[in-house]
């Protein structure tokens, strides 16, 4: 049996609809480019996974207008202060303080459900995506002119869509990672855990600590999260030979909670078991199908970064991907995406790992020294560190040959005075290509050459756009130049101090988008 649609080729297909699959739709839908997104699943899963996002995700939601929709769902992440094996006070990682370089809480927690939610609405109001839910994918294959993916309905029709792209958005048992025979490269990290989320009420409250915190006890070391409104997390080792679905068991998780709460004190809403694992796919591209999100990557939890680093992919990949199908740019273009987002991802988990080696100690002797390291790093008390010095900076791709520190790193986004209203910087820009400029240099670009590059140019401070807090022009004086060439997905591609210097850098980038 068969079923027949109008189109049956589009630009790009998108292979699964959760977070990572519904922001590239947004994002190529937004951009007029012919989508379709499928998923094998009906409805959005109804229980929380993500649970933390940060101020570069929501800088994306609020390009798409849906920040005040998703904020509805969303609280600031609190310190997570970090206890030894003596249940002393050993550090804290926590975020940095205002003013805030994006113009958001630098970090969030969120219910996911109703976000996604906000996604997909997002989605159903763009023309050019169609969305084919209880749709799995069975087959793919390409040649030099097309990627061609086989579709089963539920009831057990089938289609061959053709398309120039296809992105691979359909999670960590990906079907099109391991139809294209692509292995991951395992980063070493390989634990197991048990996640719960729990609706308190107000007794479980009262018992709870009142900011995040983790247990780095050797004999049971475990997470604990403040989710919106009364959700709370905990993530809970478990000890080898424990058999994780009985783990899973209500009776024995509130055994394992037993420390702070009683049944009376909420509700189970979800207890999962879970390895956690550092996983890299060895190749995010193959011909005409890229991976994003956890079909490309899996990684610990211990900061929260897992949804982040999947929508960084599609924020990283759309943009270039439709420059390239509007013919804007060769394909070769693409080749940034992975040598970017791999490099990453790669750094971002291995940074993320070594904070969960310390977590997961187990040895009680090792736990005492690793205690007594970490309270020497602070100079014998508990120093501070924050979650967004974690995150690295781009280091490679489509970057300026020119190396400056800035080069690679989110630019700020101030809030910007104007007519007696405060506006976040990207309202009044946009977030395609843009060329900041500090307003007290004599600094100017020409027109030419950014009208060609379909550059927008934006003065800040001295004669330009005011800012209310002085975060930019902080930053052109930490970096030492005059001028930021920034690119969509809001990386700086590259600084200058001077005329010659900006000439240079705009000839370069014409050069290597063209």
């Amino acid at each position: 049996m068969s079923f027949m649609s109008d189109a049956n080729h589009y630009q790009v297909v998108i292979v699964g609809f959760g977070p990572t699959g519904a922001i590239a739709a947004s994002l190529l839908g937004r951009a007029g480019i012919t989508t379709l997104a499928i998923d094998r699943a009906r409805e959005i899963y109804d229980k929380p996974r993500a649970i933390a996002l940060d101020h570069e995700i929501m800088r994306l939601f609020d390009n798409l207008g849906i920040a005040e929709q998703v904020s509805r769902y969303v609280a600031p992440f609190p310190a997570s202060e970090h206890f030894g094996a003596q249940g002393q006070l050993i550090r804290r990682i926590d975020m940095i303080g205002e003013p805030y370089p994006l113009g958001y809480t630098p970090s969030m927690v969120f219910t996911q459900p109703p976000v996604e939610q906000v996604m997909r609405d997002y989605v159903a109001g763009l023309p050019s995506v169609t969305v084919e839910l209880g749709t799995t994918l069975v087959d793919i294959r390409q040649d030099a002119n097309a990627a061609t993916v086989v579709l089963t309905r539920e009831d057990g029709a089938t289609r061959e869509v053709t398309a120039d792209y296809v992105i691979a958005c359909d999670g960590a048992s990906s079907t099109v990672r391991q139809k294209l025979g692509i292995t991951f490269d395992d980063l070493d990290f390989d634990e197991p855990w048990l996640v719960v989320d729990i609706r308190v009420n107000d007794s479980g409250v009262r018992k709870l600590p009142a900011t995040a915190a983790q247990f780095c006890n050797p004999a049971r070391p475990t997470t604990y999260i403040l989710g919106p409104g009364n959700h709370r997390r905990f993530e809970i080792m478990l000890r080898p030979g424990e058999d994780r679905h009985a783990m899973a068991q209500p009776e024995h998780v509130w055994q394992l909670l037993s420390p702070w709460l009683a049944p009376q004190d909420g509700q189970l809403w979800r207890a999962a078991s879970y390895r956690f694992h550092a996983l890299v796919a060895s190749r995010w591209r193959q011909g005409r199908v890229l991976l994003a999100g956890d079909a490309a990557h899996q990684q610990p939890p211990f900061i929260g970064q897992g949804m982040c680093q999947g929508l960084r992919d599609a924020a990283n990949l759309c943009w270039k991907l439709s420059r390239v199908l509007r013919g804007q740019s060769r394909e070769t273009l693409l080749d940034s995406y992975e040598a970017e987002r791999s490099t990453h991802v790669r750094e971002l988990t291995t940074r993320i790992k070594a904070i969960g080696r310390v977590i997961c100690e187990q040895d009680p002797a090792a736990a005492a020294a690793r205690d007594a390291r970490i309270l020497a790093e602070g100079g014998g008390v508990p120093r501070t560190i924050t979650r967004q010095e974690i995150v690295p900076p781009l280091t490679t791709g489509l970057l300026a040959t020119k190396p400056n520190a800035a080069n690679g790193t989110l630019f700020p986004q101030p809030w910007i005075l104007c007519d007696g209203e405060r506006a976040l910087l990207d309202r009044l820009a946009g977030a395609g290509w843009r060329l900041i400029l500090d307003g007290r240099s004599e600094l100017r670009a020409s027109d030419a050459a950014t009208g060609a590059a379909g550059i927008h140019t934006v003065s800040i401070g001295g004669s330009g756009l005011p800012e209310e807090s002085g975060v930019v022009a902080r930053w052109f004086e930490r970096h030492g130049c005059s001028a930021a060439l920034v690119r969509p997905d809001h990386y700086v591609y590259g600084v200058a101090k001077d005329t010659p210097e900006l000439a240079a850098l705009l000839s370069e980038l014409t050069e290597r988008l063209n």
